[in-house]
């Protein structure tokens, strides 16, 4: 008796392990957008170009340009750069950036490098992110990252204002970034939006954020909420927008690929994603998001780009894809090239190769509608988390002791970047306190 029911266990348990291999064997990175519309060619013009333009912050001579994706180079002209800022500019408070003018688009770029493996302070920077959530704004964020992007503010408002100016009112401030950088910059816009007067008054419709690649950096109410500044662009099976952004994770991701994914696809299959999304701490890639599609499941090669955009709430990129592409997508130099043939097949006209597995979303559809519509889904879930436990925001709240930023060894005071991030901390606390 003890022997049949020993091996009925096992054949369970042989079976449960089965189905679950199968599923996630079988999960492809094409389906966590199968229901999504494509966006306008206007729409999606602008990312190829921030790319380019994140690519360029690595050369040290853009008259000479070592790795350019294209024989006509990157589309700036030395000229235009206002400032080049090295690994011993920043003094490793953030990774190096660049700011140029491109008078063509009328757009003032300020683009930021991404995760260099070999520069122990970017590791620390994903470091600094303690167990306990940063809260901002009526979320949390990582606040490694966010630091960073304060900093980046503090050093070069005047420089980005008085650009802005020169310009004219058309021009529009573009923060993007690659990776780490991606995260530094989606956080940057989300500090600008709040203290747009010191950037010479323009409007929220005039920044806008294009993260390449992004670590999760935000919760999943605010990257909703900013989901009109901020725009995610993911390739196929880009591992660390799927990836929870504590360094342990990073590390694994890098070193350890195998170990992680086995790790991550136990705890998704073990923990339900409504309990993943209840969770206000919980971190996500930011903004609207741009899905490229470049393979088919279980196919060698790659097909002719498709790009799927949406702000969704639930599916916002949250299993691991077991795929030899899953690093390879992250790269910089593949995802603007993978951009640009999909532009092009946009301005030519080009249907879609792949029907969807799903219902389209309506494409008449308008984006403030479907915007709204993803904050109240967003605030729903947050609000349900909070009724069941009240005192969440009181208890995680933890006060953001920023650095000054130090010119010609001197202290600067306390900059109105650091007392606007301070002031949406402070409302945090009063609504904790209040609840």
């Amino acid at each position: 008796m003890s022997a049949a029911c020993c091996g009925g266990l096992e054949c369970v348990l042989c079976a449960t392990c089965a189905r679950w291999a199968w599923r996630r064997c079988s999960h492809a990175g094409a389906g966590d957008s199968a229901s999504w519309p494509a966006p306008t060619a206007a729409e999606f013009t602008p990312i190829p170009r921030a790319c380019r333009a994140i690519l360029a912050a690595y050369e040290d001579d853009l008259s000479q340009p070592k790795w350019s994706p294209s024989p006509s180079g990157y589309g700036i002209h030395p000229a235009s750069v206002i400032r080049r800022a090295s690994n011993a500019d920043t003094a490793d408070r953030c990774p190096p950036y660049l700011i140029y003018l491109d008078r063509h688009n009328s757009e003032l770029v300020l683009a930021v490098r991404g995760l260099n493996l070999g520069r122990g302070a970017d590791y620390r920077l994903l470091l600094d992110n303690r167990p306990e959530a940063q809260l901002f704004d009526g979320g949390y964020v990582h606040r490694g990252l966010l630091k960073a992007a304060v900093w980046i503010l503090n050093r070069e408002a005047e420089t980005l204002r008085r650009a802005l100016k020169e310009a004219g009112p058309g021009c529009r401030l573009v923060l993007t970034g690659h990776s780490l950088g991606a995260g530094v910059a989606a956080l940057a816009a989300a500090v600008a939006v709040n203290s747009l007067d010191r950037f010479g008054g323009i409007g929220r419709e005039m920044v806008r954020c294009y993260a390449i690649a992004p670590a999760r950096c935000m919760s999943l109410n605010l990257a909703v909420k900013y989901a009109d500044v901020i725009h995610s662009v993911v390739l196929q099976d880009d591992f660390l927008a799927r990836t929870p952004t504590p360094l342990e994770h990073i590390f694994g991701s890098i070193f350890c690929l195998p170990c992680l994914l086995f790790l991550v696809c136990a705890r998704d299959t073990l923990i339900p994603e409504e309990k993943l999304l209840r969770d206000p701490t919980r971190l996500y890639a930011p903004g609207r998001m741009f899905h490229i599609v470049d393979r088919k499941s279980c196919s060698c090669g790659r097909r002719p780009p498709e790009v799927r955009t949406a702000i969704p709430v639930e599916g916002r990129f949250e299993h691991i894809v077991l795929s030899c592409n899953a690093v390879y997508d992250h790269s910089l130099v593949w995802i603007e090239r993978e951009a640009k043939k999909a532009l092009e097949r946009m301005e030519g006209g080009y249907e879609a190769m792949i029907p969807p597995t799903q219902p389209i979303i309506a494409r008449d559809q308008s984006r403030d509608r479907e915007h709204k519509d993803a904050l109240e889904k967003a605030a729903q879930l947050t609000k349900e988390h909070c009724d069941l436990d009240r005192g969440i925001y009181k208890e995680s709240y933890i006060p953001l002791d920023y650095e000054h930023n130090e010119m010609n060894s001197e202290s600067e005071s306390k900059s109105d970047r650091e007392d606007a991030v301070e002031k949406l901390l402070n409302d945090n606390k009063a609504e904790g306190l209040g609840r």
